[in-house]
């Protein structure tokens, strides 16, 4: 008896204590991780979530190696910079604070840097170089790689894009902008044969599309018309629940085709839409109502 436990106490300190108790924890992360997305205050948030976020990085850094911790940060960043650090940026814009705005593009590309390193982390070491070759080598590379990494090639995907938008002034960016489409056309493929059980991971690739669509009016080559097709398909695989999909349509459709009817409507009809709606993705929606009263406020700006 003596000896059983002599060796389970030279058992317990031959192992990185640390290392077990992170893994054990980032158990009770991972199930933790839908509570910040159902919250209703948009400024409990806005404070909360950097400090979880660097506490989950301190796991990481003691662990890793655990695959939990990457996916909530590869999420929490992503989410993070879309929420709160694109809300600032915009707000500059309209603004018309060029340092502020200026400030903000940097801040969110290290944002959405850190989302699209993490995303990596969980995919074979070659995207790592391929995904920054051209885009052949890119489709080749999204060919080869297993439908089971189907979210972090999204997440790559959306991470990329947010870059890029923040980035326009720089060519070399600019020239990334195909492998952002082959790889959000490529989990959409995926997704004809396989649709997401997770609805909003199934929504965030329409957006991603509906926002490349509309990132420039028809005369500059955009295609509002399949950029509002694509927000519909958000919608549609939401039961109508995304509002934040729906703000984005109307803003970005609105004001590429210069329907100021269409833009006012459909904010209109986001803020007589409760963002309870969708419990499990209230905070997104309590964004899309920030917006929509945003943009609303700025419509005799917009359609002048």
């Amino acid at each position: 008896m003596r000896s059983a436990l002599i060796l389970a106490f030279v058992g317990l300190f031959g192992c990185d204590v640390g290392k077990f108790t992170v893994n054990t924890t980032s158990k009770v992360l991972k199930r933790a991780q839908p509570g910040i997305q159902m919250e209703s205050d948009y400024e409990l948030a806005r404070q909360a979530i950097p400090g979880a976020l660097k506490t989950v990085e301190g796991f990481w850094v003691v662990d890793p190696g655990n695959a939990r911790l990457r996916d909530i940060l590869m999420e929490g960043y992503c989410q993070y910079g879309t929420a709160f650090v694109e809300d600032d940026w915009e707000v500059a814009k309209f603004k018309q604070d060029l340092d502020a705005v200026a400030y903000h593009n940097n801040r969110s590309t290290k944002i959405f840097t850190r989302c699209l390193n993490y995303a990596l982390m969980a995919l074979p070491d070659r995207w790592k170089q391929d995904l920054f070759g051209d885009v052949d080598t890119v489709k080749k590379l999204l060919a080869s790689t297993s439908n089971s990494k189907r979210n972090y090639m999204m997440f790559v995907g959306l991470a990329l894009g947010s870059i890029i938008n923040h980035n326009l002034t720089r060519i070399e960016m600019l020239g990334y902008l195909p492998t952002t489409r082959a790889i959000v056309d490529h989990v959409l493929e995926l997704d004809k044969k396989s649709p997401p059980t997770n609805k909003q991971y199934a929504a965030l690739p329409y957006v991603a599309l509906g926002m490349i669509y509309t990132a420039a009016s028809r005369e500059f080559g955009g295609r509002p018309d399949l950029g509002k097709e694509a927000f519909e398909m958000a919608l549609k695989v939401t039961d109508n629940r995304f509002l934040l999909a729906r703000t984005l349509m109307a803003y970005r459709v609105g004001v590429a085709t210069n329907d100021q009817k269409f833009f006012h409507d459909q904010l209109k009809q986001v803020l007589e839409t409760a963002p309870s709606v969708w419990p499990e993705q209230r905070l997104a929606n309590e964004v899309a109502h920030r917006r929509a009263r945003r943009y609303l406020s700025k419509e005799k700006e917009l359609f002048q």
